[in-house]
């Protein structure tokens, strides 16, 4: 059997509530799963998995974790019974040194920076998932080197895909402001894009950038982006847009991806090329 070179993503998951709405968003998340071939497996790095170590789930069958409160009940509802795989979680371990990787069996399992993303872009949970946790102790440039690590992974058709939003301050949402950002969101994600987009390293450098404070005022949302920006340097790929727009004036839906592209399989149907994010009308945006 074939394994096919997989992508890399940066997704930006804004609400719980894009799990079971549909928008441009989460159009864009599905034509990124539609448009690759069939992956050995996912490894996920979400932003709600910030912990004191680097661990990564290494359970058969991980839990599907709700860990939010005052949403409706059909969200709570929703289960992504994708399987584990173990053998995964321990090449991960292996490939990160040295850093340190423990193996996590029955303590996380996938939290909703992982399934509200994964049940678009493979909505019949049949591709096996690991979940990496975020090591707080670690400074940005070590997630950008760990995810330079990672990146051979996807030679052995492992689709890596890094969930949280490049802007995210709870903080200051506005409903004023359903599908816009304020000026200081506009300025901080147009500076990551061209960061990622010229010199990806140089996305962890963004913490000196005027508007991060109010941009990032945790960091937990914005590292998974240097996992992606760690993929880029390593690979010397270009990196592709695959979605831009704000929410609730605080919050930017800006998505990526490296080698999108050059994985598609030819042959027309599903999987052509991922749609151009300002022609896709912006319905139902809850983010």
């Amino acid at each position: 059997m074939t394994v096919e070179t997989q992508p890399a993503a940066f997704l930006g998951h804004g609400s719980p509530m894009n799990a079971i709405e549909h928008n441009r968003y989460t159009d864009a998340w599905r034509a990124l799963g539609a448009s690759v071939y069939r992956p050995r497996a996912v490894l996920a790095v979400s932003a709600h998995w910030f912990i004191q170590s680097t661990v990564v789930t290494a359970m058969a069958r991980p839990r599907t974790i709700h860990d939010f409160y005052g949403f409706p009940d059909a969200l709570f509802a929703v289960d992504y019974p994708a399987p584990g795989s173990p053998e995964l979680a321990e090449e991960v371990a292996d490939i990160a040194k040295p850093t340190w990787v423990g193996l996590d069996h029955d303590g996380w399992g996938l939290d909703h920076g992982t399934w509200s993303v994964l049940c678009h872009v493979f909505p019949d949970a049949d591709i096996p998932v690991v979940q990496l946790s975020i090591s707080t102790l670690a400074a940005f440039d070590h997630h950008v080197e760990l995810g330079a690590r990672l990146a051979p992974l996807r030679q052995r058709g492992v689709l890596i895909v890094a969930s949280g939003n490049v802007v995210h301050n709870l903080g200051r949402l506005d409903p004023r402001r359903p599908e816009d950002g304020f000026d200081w969101a506009h300025r901080f994600d147009e500076a990551a894009g061209s960061a990622l987009t010229g010199a990806p390293a140089s996305v962890a450098g963004l913490v000196d950038h005027p508007d991060y404070p109010a941009a990032v005022p945790t960091p937990e949302h914005f590292i998974p982006l240097l996992y992606l920006a760690g993929v880029a340097e390593a690979s010397g790929e270009p990196v592709e847009t695959l979605a831009r727009g704000y929410a609730l004036g605080s919050l930017s839906m800006s998505a990526y991806a490296v080698g999108a592209a050059a994985s598609a399989p030819s042959g027309g149907g599903p999987a052509g090329e991922l749609p151009d994010p300002s022609e896709v009308p912006p319905e139902d945006t809850n983010a």
